[in-house]
């Protein structure tokens, strides 16, 4: 099958297009082949490397971490899903690989695509709709009426969480350029910030919640905003203990977390407040759920850009650009082309 792979980490390092084998199919594994997979800032953190402290891959790499796709083969323990299924998943972390033909993943990872969506904004959903929704309801708790800023809500992750977030009722945020405030305007946000102009920390106040996606300055800033017993929740930030100990890191690297993470506990303290950082976990049912609002019409997905699978290296540049609205996807299967005779 062919596939975007990397042979070592390194920001100018190539992405090559390879032949590599099929995955094999362990007894709760479902085979799909890939329609279309998105790319995500996470993508080429790990390609840079700099995801090492926490993931640990072999090379050859195959890259990618959400996608859409047509089941062809289940496992012998497999009941949920059969050869012609429609799905769209987010593989656990070691097996990553969405950026191919075919991936190999454990049915628990998986739910049926939306039946409204095609299979490009199908791809473009789970990553950013799983850390929404483990952001807002498994650590928030977010609810109707609170306020939440979130950070760059003209791109992949904040187009959704915006969404979302009107969704449960609450108060929305968020910063934006000229350029995206159009977008965001569109998607509900009660008030926007225009970060080329406009300093967030200096406009709002008495917040319950602020969903960070852009770590450094923004999130540092993010701790004045909240009133006590605020949370932030982030994607971006630097992992603290309190996530060593929740991710069972070990008693060393859970200390280098604490140290790393000084800063930003003791903000925590001086204002009270509390902060996650969050890496999402796969989880079929959390988007079984997410099926259901998009089916509603309730949240719709936000696609930028779709590029062919040969065009992946243009799609990065892109990504890494920060002009990108919404999500940018890779089509790996057109319509016209066939089935890999070797399934």
């Amino acid at each position: 099958m062919k596939a975007i792979t990397i042979e070592k980490y390194g920001k100018q390092v190539p992405l090559v297009m390879s032949e590599q084998p099929l995955p094999t199919v362990g007894e709760h594994d479902v085979l799909v082949e890939i329609h279309a997979a998105s790319l995500n800032p996470i993508d080429f953190k790990i390609k840079e490397g700099k995801m090492k402290f926490l993931l640990n891959y072999k090379f050859p790499l195959i890259l990618g971490n959400d996608f859409a796709g047509v089941v062809v083969k289940v496992g012998d323990q497999v009941n949920t899903f059969k050869p012609g299924d429609e799905v769209y998943g987010r593989p656990r972390k070691d097996r990553i690989g969405t950026l191919a033909e075919f991936i190999a993943v454990h049915e628990d990872d998986i739910w049926l695509k939306p039946q409204n969506l095609t299979f490009e904004e199908a791809a473009s959903i789970p990553l950013i709709g799983l850390t929404t929704y483990q952001a807002f309801v498994d650590l928030l708790d977010l609810r109707k009426g609170q306020k939440i800023l979130i950070h760059a809500g003209s791109g992949g992750v904040g187009t959704f969480a915006i969404q979302l977030a009107k969704l449960m009722g609450a108060f929305v945020a968020t910063t934006a350029s000229d350029k995206g405030y159009a977008l965001v305007q569109s998607l509900g946000a009660d008030q926007i910030i225009n970060y080329k102009e406009e300093h967030f920390e200096d406009m709002l106040t008495g917040f319950d919640a602020v969903f960070d996606t852009l770590g450094g300055a923004a999130l540092d800033k993010s701790f004045r905003i909240l009133k006590p017993g605020g949370q932030i929740v982030s994607i971006s930030g630097i992992p603290n203990a309190r996530f060593g100990k929740e991710a069972k890191l070990g008693w060393m690297k859970t200390f280098i977390l604490s140290m790393a993470s000084r800063k930003i506990t003791a903000q925590e303290k001086k204002s009270r407040t509390r902060y996650h950082f969050l890496f999402m976990k796969p989880s079929g049912e959390q988007l079984k759920i997410l099926k259901g609002f998009m089916e509603e019409g309730l949240i719709k997905p936000v696609v930028d850009k779709v590029y062919p699978l040969n065009e992946t290296e243009q799609a990065f540049q892109y990504l890494e650009s920060g002009r990108a609205k919404g999500k940018v996807v890779i089509q790996i299967k057109t319509k016209d082309s066939a089935t890999n005779s070797t399934i």
